[in-house]
């Protein structure tokens, strides 16, 4: 039975790309599109609240979860297909030990390149416009759906020069195909709770996101981004704490990092500019800060990678 309203509580933690990518370091790796089976790469309890540079489509066959995208929340028992966006704030509670299905990533790097790919997807929207980013199938239509996930997994481990110009044509049968079954879902009610804490991270992407050289972060602590909030710090920090597991301090600083660490392997800043952007006044206290939480300089991360 599906419920009507849901609980904050359905985020258990915050992680960086572990369930979005099975290696962390392939995030930095040279792929564009890639295709994965759920039953051997299961989908565990998160929350991506950070920017992506990859666009999902996720089949779930099997198993039954709580899906949010934005302020949208979704209880799924039934197949149903999710077109998340790179900017969509998400989380996923899972609530059995089945998983089936498949997930495909692809860059934004990828879109571009084919330029018939980019056409559909404007017109279908089904990234863009969230009243059709959830989409409920019925048994009969998941092996038709299926087909293309698997299609696209024989061409990834294929040698063939022209592997890209197929997955991206399956890609392309995939949204059509998607189109001719939908049926989208009403998303359920939400908390109070969770607006609150929806709206910090949404706050937290829009300030890390304007971040270059010349404009550096603007806010940066806790107490600031309750003030921007119109809450007291002490009460955003209880509601983080309660339905993530950690304060809105560690949340910015996981952030911040994430962010340096991107810009330390996407760009060809100096550290110095790389420092000023994310809030140091000075270059030694960067290092320290980067070093501190991954064990590397930030010049031997950028190497390593």
């Amino acid at each position: 039975m599906i419920k009507t309203t849901l609980d904050a509580n359905v985020i258990d933690t915050l992680r960086d790309l572990p369930d979005m990518i099975p290696v962390f370091r392939d995030y930095y790796e040279n792929w564009m599109i890639r295709v994965f089976d759920r039953e051997q790469y299961e989908c565990r309890n998160y929350l991506s609240p950070n920017r992506r540079d990859f666009y999902k489509i996720l089949l779930i066959t099997k198993g039954t979860g709580v899906f949010t995208m934005g302020l949208n929340t979704y209880y799924i028992e039934e197949p149903t297909l999710l077109y998340i966006h790179p900017n969509d704030i998400i989380s996923w509670k899972n609530l059995s030990e089945e998983s089936g299905g498949h997930y495909v990533l692809f860059k934004k790097d990828f879109i571009n390149k084919h330029g018939q790919l980019k056409s559909v997807i404007d017109k279908f929207a089904l990234f863009s416009d969230k009243s059709r980013s959830v989409i409920r199938l019925q048994d009969n239509e998941v092996p038709g759906v299926t087909r293309y996930f698997g299609q696209m997994q024989q061409e990834e481990v294929a040698d063939s020069d022209f592997k890209e110009d197929a997955m991206q044509a399956f890609l392309q049968l995939l949204m059509v195909e998607s189109m001719r079954v939908a049926r989208y879902p009403r998303p359920d009610q939400v908390t109070a709770d969770f607006t609150h804490v929806h709206h910090f991270f949404d706050l937290l992407e829009k300030e890390i996101s304007g971040i270059n050289y010349s404009t550096p972060i603007r806010i940066k602590t806790a107490k600031e981004f309750a003030g921007s909030m119109q809450m007291h710090p002490n009460y955003l920090n209880q509601l983080l704490k309660k339905h993530t597991g950690q304060n809105a301090s560690t949340h910015i600083q996981n952030r911040i990092l994430d962010e340096a660490k991107a810009l330390l392997v996407q760009t060809d800043w100096s550290l110095n500019d790389i420092s000023h952007s994310i809030g140091f006044a000075e270059q030694p206290g960067f290092n320290l800060f980067f070093k501190k939480h991954t064990g590397y300089t930030p010049a031997e991360f950028r190497k390593s990678i």
